[in-house]
């Protein structure tokens, strides 16, 4: 948890008083809201056997996160099971949206914002420029300027890269490139708490930005090599290269295998995530 110091001087009987504060920043809860791939788990028709298991740490909704503090509730990525997720943990307001990148298991589940536009107004979304184009040719009717249609949401459109911090209520977020193949992706440090998905490589100098991290959340598709995702040996190499208290493995695919199998072959630091998991940062 970070600190904020604060320095009082007062006159007490013709006597200096000089007393020091240590305001401590309220810890982060992060709801992994999905925890699959871009199909989900169990896949569409599929009679593998993880689509078939009923431990329920086997069905994931595609992948996201909710980040709490306070009285504040922020998202990472808006895909097609948005609806359900919202749902299922109770949410009733979003403050802002972080978008990763602009595939369709990201970003799917944007119309489903407008019970939170009605209520709140328009919606503060956090992405590159590159990552807007494409979201404007995809729900062109959002971004309407003229004779918009009066039951499409409106969002607030806050450009990012990874060459500058930018702020999300009271708190700093950090940027981080990683590549998706020969996608740039954006994942986001806040506090000590990091998030990186879609990760197939990323650059020394992107890599000195998740130093000191508490909590590390980082792609993990599965056990066989990927050409634009981290397999789990892959992802363990990253782990211990950045060395958190603790990492979870996120995105993953039916062909990882059991999640209780697979849990038990981990370090003792790094777990596979799963649906409805929450920890506190």
């Amino acid at each position: 948890m970070r600190s904020k110091t604060v320095i009082s001087t007062k006159m007490i009987n013709e006597t200096k008083i000089t007393c020091i504060f240590v305001r401590m920043k309220s810890p982060l809860t992060v709801t992994f809201l999905g925890t699959g791939t871009s199909q989900g788990i169990p896949v569409i028709g599929s009679t593998h056997p993880v689509c078939l298991s009923k431990d329920p740490k086997d069905k994931r909704l595609r992948v996201s996160v909710l980040i709490q503090w306070d009285d504040h509730t922020i998202v990472v990525d808006c895909g097609p099971d948005f609806r359900q997720q919202m749902l299922r943990e109770n949410v009733n307001k979003i403050e802002a949206v972080l978008i990763t990148h602009e595939h369709n298991d990201h970003v799917a589940g944007i119309d489903d914002i407008r019970p939170f536009y009605f209520r709140q107004g328009d919606i503060p979304f956090y992405a590159e420029d590159r990552v807007f184009k494409a979201l404007h040719k995809r729900f062109a009717y959002v971004f309407e300027v003229e004779n918009k249609y009066p039951g499409a949401p409106t969002i607030t459109e806050h450009t990012i890269s990874k060459e500058q911090t930018f702020q999300v209520l009271d708190r700093e977020v950090i940027p981080i490139e990683v590549m998706h193949g020969s996608l740039p992706v954006l994942g986001f440090r806040i506090d000590g708490f990091a998030y990186l998905t879609d990760v197939k490589t990323i650059a020394e100098e992107e890599m000195e930005k998740l130093k000191g991290t508490e909590v590390l959340v980082l792609n993990a598709l599965r056990e066989e090599p990927h050409n634009t995702h981290l397999n789990i040996e892959e992802a363990l190499e990253i782990v211990q290269k950045i060395q958190p208290k603790k990492a979870y493995f996120t995105h993953i695919s039916h062909l990882m295998g059991f999640h209780e199998e697979v849990e038990a072959r981990l370090p003792e630091n790094v777990h596979l995530a799963y649906d409805t998991l929450t920890i506190t940062i």
